[in-house]
């Protein structure tokens, strides 16, 4: 099938509102409208638990390659490259017959974390991204899989994005990996996965490492919703995240013990850059905030990844966490991070953490379900759709509550001249609520898949 214009790609892509279905949400338009050299498809998913990227890559091939080259087109890109972990066959054996002379397959060695696009660009491509840099500044553009059909559907078939697929793993009776309509709850995900398969459970929004600790179930599934985990209330990825920040910052300046283990094995100092995690620690134990610039700033470049806390650190501190407050203090005040890119380790390739390392090491091994693509709809009776899911402002209503919305009709624009996406209806039925946060949809039908929780 012949590629409309580059220009007409970004329209199609900007009014199915598109956005990075793998990370903060970036308007996918506003990516196209970029030039690159190479187009990559960040497929490694090295989240445990998580399964979407690797099961869509394998049922939907043809329309992730399509994904792909509208990509190719809009930005310009010669070449394309798909990186994928070795273990995930299936994908692989379905994508290998349908690539095209200028597309290529790159295995990605079983590490954490291979997803962060830093280092997915640099073990894919060789080239490594300066540090408070982007992929654009070495000519590499990247998306993840689901992010590329949403694009292929968009570009072929006019179709918004109405649908997440997401996992929904860990502690529940049928681990499953489903595509429901944006707006339906959290609470109506993990009912349709059997429920909690004990008492004593918390939930995360996203992978164990990156996640975050949800307060209610009553949150609805978004465009950037990559999956609900179930862990046991006492786990230690629990724990950290409820752990205080007073209780946090006390404990690192009395524990820390400057072993340096976090920054020899965080995975963007290895590379290359600055960052030196216990540095930054001692820095903000003894308020050394003039001390070392460079260094402080350095904070500002970290991808939060958590290998510093869930891995290296001997002690059971918070490096990870450390680094957060600090870059909330430095947005703050409007600082950035300038420093040059260093030589990376000469070992770095042997110094990234095995997957299964890091399973064993946080007991994950028992909750790591294979959690099947279910092929099943559901259809709630009732979703609430976020205006702003994704980075940018919030989108504009052009409904009103009683108006009566087909599925994938426009219900709010993205503001003139302002970074955005548009939202659609993902179900079919009344507005029943419009206000400065939410849209809510009824349906009029009966829900299918009742769900039993």
């Amino acid at each position: 099938m012949t590629l409309p214009s580059a220009d007409e790609i970004r329209s199609r892509v900007a009014a199915a509102g598109v956005v990075g279905a793998g990370g903060a949400g970036f308007p996918a338009a506003v990516k196209l409208a970029a030039r690159a050299d190479i187009y990559l498809v960040n497929g490694a998913e090295c989240e445990p638990l998580l399964k979407v990227d690797q099961q869509l890559a394998a049922e939907q091939a043809a329309w992730l390659l399509r994904g792909l080259q509208c990509g190719m087109a809009a930005t310009g890109a010669a070449e394309g490259v798909i990186a994928l972990k070795a273990k995930y066959q299936p994908a692989i054996a379905a994508l290998t017959p349908l690539l095209p002379a200028n597309i290529r397959i790159h295995i990605l060695k079983d590490v954490y974390p291979a997803g962060d696009e830093v280092i997915t660009i640099w073990m894919a491509t060789g080239r490594r991204v300066p540090p408070g840099g982007l992929p654009l500044d070495i000519g590499v553009v990247v998306s993840n899989v689901q992010t590329l059909i949403n694009v292929a559907r968009a570009v072929d078939e006019a179709q918004p994005v109405t649908h997440r697929t997401l996992t929904v793993n860990g502690l529940v009776k049928r681990p499953v990996t489903l595509t429901l309509p944006l707006g339906t709850s959290m609470r109506e995900a993990l009912a349709l996965a059997g429920g909690p398969s004990r008492d004593d459970v918390a939930y995360l929004d996203g992978g164990p490492m990156m996640g975050k600790l949800l307060s209610t179930l009553d949150q609805p599934v978004t465009k950037t919703t990559g999956g609900i985990l179930a862990l046991p209330a006492d786990h230690v990825l629990i724990r950290r995240r409820r752990q205080p920040e007073s209780a946090l910052l006390a404990m690192a300046r009395t524990v820390c013990e400057q072993c340096s283990l976090c920054t020899e094995l965080c995975p963007r100092h290895l590379i290359g850059h600055e960052l030196p995690p216990h540095l930054i620690v001692r820095a903000m134990n003894y308020r050394q905030m003039g001390a070392s610039p460079s260094t402080v700033l350095a904070a500002l470049t970290c991808s939060e990844c958590g290998v510093c806390e869930a891995y290296a650190c001997p002690v059971d501190i918070s490096p990870l966490r450390v680094n957060q407050l600090l870059k909330r203090e430095l947005r703050a005040k409007g600082l950035r991070y300038q420093g040059e890119l260093r030589p990376a380790d000469p070992m770095a390739e042997y110094r990234l953490l095995p997957s299964s390392r890091l399973i064993a090491r946080l007991g994950l091994d028992l909750l790591n379900h294979k959690a099947p693509l279910s092929a099943q709809a559901y259809s709630p009776k009732e979703v609430t759709l976020p205006l702003r899911q994704h980075i940018g402002a919030p989108a504009q209503p052009c409904v009103a509550a009683g108006d009566q919305v087909e599925v994938g009709q426009l219900l709010a624009r993205t503001p003139p001249g302002q970074l955005g996406a548009p939202l659609h209806a993902s179900i079919a039925g009344r507005v029943s609520a419009v206000d400065a946060d939410f849209i809510t949809l009824q349906s009029q039908d009966t829900p299918c898949l009742t769900p039993s929780l």
